[in-house]
C-alpha cells in the first residue's frame, strides 16, 4: 500500500430484499472516486459470505471503515451486528465512520448504537457522519441527491476525518503494535 493511501473498507450493512442501500452506497462510492487518498474495498454483507475466512481477512487489511446502514426500528440491523461480532481483533485501533439514513431520524440512532459497540471492539468512531432523513424521498430517480451540496459536503469532512485517524493509528500499530 502507497504511503500516501490508507485501506478503506465501506461495509453495506442491510441485507433486506429491496433494500435502499445500493442508491445511497452507489452515491457515497461516488464520492469516495474523487480522493486519492483511498483504496477501496466494499463488503456488502448481502453479497459477501460471513462469518469466513475471506470476511475476516478483508476486515484485518482495513485501515478504515465506513459503514452503511440503515435504521430499523430505532436500531441497526442484526445481521450487521453478527457480521461485526464475527470478528474481533480486526477492528482494533482502526476508525470508523457512518452513513446513515431511514425515516425522520435519518439513520442517526443506527450509528449511536453502533458507537457502543465499536467502541468495545476498541475502534475509534469519528464525529462526523453522513445521514439521509426519510431517505426514499432525498434522492431523484436517478439516485442523485436533491441536496448534493450538503451531503457532499458531509461527505468530505466524514472522510478527511477518516482519512486522519486512519494514517494517525495506522503509523501507532506499525510502531507499537495493539493489544487489546
Amino acid at each position: 500500500m502507497p504511503e500516501d493511501q490508507y485501506q478503506l473498507a465501506v461495509i453495506v450493512g442491510s441485507v433486506r430484499e429491496g433494500r435502499f442501500a445500493p442508491v445511497v452506497t452507489n452515491w457515497f462510492l461516488g464520492q469516495v472516486a474523487a480522493r486519492t487518498d483511498v483504496k477501496l474495498d466494499v463488503i456488502d454483507l448481502a453479497e459477501t459470505p460471513w462469518p469466513s475466512v475471506d470476511f475476516t481477512s478483508r476486515i484485518d487489511a482495513a485501515d478504515a471503515f465506513v459503514v452503511i446502514t440503515p435504521e430499523y426500528n430505532h436500531a441497526y440491523p442484526g445481521p450487521l451486528k453478527t457480521a461485526i461480532d464475527s470478528v474481533k481483533t480486526g477492528w482494533y485501533a482502526k476508525p470508523v465512520g457512518f452513513v446513515t439514513y431511514g425515516g425522520v431520524s435519518g439513520g442517526l440512532r443506527a450509528a449511536e448504537g453502533l458507537r457502543l459497540v465499536f467502541a468495545e471492539l476498541h475502534a475509534v468512531t469519528v464525529r462526523e457522519s453522513v445521514s439521509f432523513h426519510r431517505a426514499r424521498g432525498e434522492f431523484d430517480a436517478a439516485g442523485v441527491p436533491r441536496d448534493q451540496e450538503g451531503v457532499g459536503v458531509a461527505a468530505h469532512v466524514l472522510l478527511d476525518q477518516l482519512a486522519w485517524w486512519a494514517f494517525t493509528l495506522r503509523a501507532g500499530r506499525e510502531a507499537r503494535p495493539y493489544g487489546g
